[in-house]
């Protein structure tokens, strides 16, 4: 599939923002089954191009003069399905077996992990899609994956934080995966989680929320030890007050370009997170 992506995420503060400085993993490469044909990020400010501890191929984007909104638009087009090399590994897969507060598994989420110690991932992947409703506005991004579990219920970051956590607790490195998921309805408009889980010297990428293995549906854009090391924007301001922020996510077989009734709704729904 030629999938092509627009990405726009506003922020407005009710205060100026005297400076801003974020990390932004934006920009997929070439590998897991995928090719970047063109790829670009727009923002006033400066960008610095790097690639992280994880080799994600990110930029720090600095903004040093007082703002009081700020627009990221990143566009481009993949192309999915393909008999792609998996990209050098930048650290070790033991690596991946470091729990972090986001994916610690409690002695429930290892109770209920221990049957499939020798069964196929897809089996721990469908019993936990099972256990764990995906309900939306149930937890927080910063709800760790043994409350979640409790709960019962979650987005798809939950569901990778648990399935990485329930992994980790068998002693197979997991990690978490930042990204875009095409749907034919055009129904998911952020980004989308899933796991990649080191077994026969090789990741397996499972999308929990989905049940399925990751495939040519969906764009891998940053991979980390949980949410916090892969989310596709992080940074700190100085000022600001009371921040909106509001992101949408087109992802098509054909060409798409947001309109300007699609920004203006971006922008209201940033305002309106305001208060």
């Amino acid at each position: 599939m030629l999938l092509n992506i627009e990405h726009q995420t506003q922020y407005v503060f009710s205060d100026m923002v005297q400076y801003t400085i974020q990390q932004l993993r934006l920009t997929p490469r070439d590998g897991y089954g995928q090719q970047v044909k063109h790829w670009q990020i727009k923002v006033t400010g400066q960008l610095t191009p790097f690639e992280d501890a994880f080799g994600n191929l990110s930029h720090t984007l600095v903004i040093d003069q007082p703002h009081d909104s700020l627009l990221i638009t990143v566009s481009g087009a993949v192309e999915t399905g393909l008999e792609t090399e998996q990209p050098e590994q930048a650290l070790p897969p033991a690596i991946y077996l470091r729990d972090t507060p986001l994916t610690q598994a409690d002695a429930a989420m290892a109770e209920f992990a221990r049957p499939f110690a020798n069964a196929p991932l897809t089996d721990l992947m469908h019993a936990l899609r099972e256990r764990m409703q995906y309900i939306k506005g149930a937890t927080q991004v910063d709800t760790p994956a043994s409350e979640a579990f409790r709960l019962g219920k979650g987005v798809c970051q939950d569901h990778a934080h648990a399935f990485i956590g329930c992994c980790r607790s068998l002693g197979l490195p997991a990690r978490y995966v930042s990204g875009y998921l095409f749907t034919a309805d055009g129904s998911l408009m952020q980004t989308h989680a899933w796991a990649d889980v080191w077994q026969q010297e090789q990741w397996l990428c499972l999308d929990v929320s989905n049940g399925t293995l990751v495939n040519e549906t969906h764009v891998r854009l940053a991979h980390g030890l949980d949410y916090r090391s892969a989310s596709p924007v992080t940074g700190s301001r100085m000022g600001g007050g009371i921040e909106g922020m509001a992101s949408v996510v087109s992802v098509n077989q054909q060409a798409s370009r947001a309109s300007p009734q699609d920004r203006e709704r971006l922008l209201q729904q940033a305002q309106s997170a305001q208060q």
